[in-house]
């Protein structure tokens, strides 16, 4: 990965890390009445063992959208969408998870040496149909739309993960809940977006932020899936949260290719 002046930290979980319980998103609330039935916790294998954990989204019965660096690599994946993830198997296969058929990243995503540019983007393929309900993209350039004039300081978008509430003193990896936040965009045209990413507000009292976990979450605008979260600016998650567009043609035409 390249960096730049601020450092980059893509907002995955390590399985490995100390076991502390904790929530996410963090100043957000638990999904409970389990308004995003879609959402699931991703358990990526790295050489066939549990590695690392994501959040994903349902856009049809076998098509799960989440992040690119979640998928790179991954030997293998399984899913749960349970709002509290209580599986006595977890991180393992168990009768509540469902397995990945494959996986895919986008082609051009690069492990961010072409940042801001990562098509931070990827698709797991369930192996088994699911019942739904589904979420589904927003139409390409809704941002771009969004950015101007009044709509940008008076849109509101929904983050929803399963990553951690709390970074400090080292990773919680324990709680395994689905939580919610709405926040607000700050911006697309820094040297950080250029078109590529969203920065949303992510501070105490502003609606919600991401953590580590929260990688592959999407970003809802009226129900549809605007972003995937992507990266945060420090190791407490207490900086900025930046999610890669998926309603950029190059994103949504390859995300499109497997529901058609």
């Amino acid at each position: 990965m390249r960096r730049r002046s601020t450092t980059i930290l893509i907002a995955l979980a390590v399985l490995l890390a100390v076991a502390i319980p904790a929530g996410a998103v963090m100043f957000g609330e638990k999904d409970v009445d389990n308004e995003y039935p879609y959402v699931g916790l991703v358990v990526f294998d790295f050489g066939g063992r549990p590695a690392w954990r994501c959040t994903g989204q349902l856009l049809s019965p076998t098509v799960l959208l989440t992040a690119g660096h979640c998928t790179e690599g991954a030997s293998g994946a399984r899913v749960w969408f349970d709002v509290d993830v209580t599986s006595p198997q977890y991180p393992f296969a168990g009768t509540d998870s469902v397995e990945a058929a494959t996986i895919h990243t986008h082609p051009l995503y690069d492990d961010f040496a072409s940042f801001p540019a990562t098509h931070d983007i990827g698709i797991v393929i369930l192996s088994e149909a699911q019942a739904g309900p589904f979420t589904s993209l927003a139409p390409v350039g809704t941002l771009d739309g969004l950015s101007l004039g009044t709509s940008r300081a008076s849109a509101t978008f929904a983050i929803v993960g399963y990553g951690l509430q709390d970074a400090r003193p080292t990773l919680f990896s324990a709680e395994r809940s689905r939580y919610k936040g709405e926040v607000r965009m700050i911006n697309l045209e820094s040297d950080l977006n250029a078109g590529y990413n969203v920065q949303l507000t992510s501070a105490e009292g502003t609606g919600g932020g991401l953590c580590f976990g929260d990688s592959g979450g999407a970003v809802y605008y009226s129900s549809t899936v605007v972003a995937v979260n992507s990266f945060v600016l420090n190791s407490f998650c207490m900086g900025s949260g930046f999610s890669h567009r998926t309603d950029i043609a190059s994103v949504h035409d390859w995300v499109s290719s497997f529901l058609d």
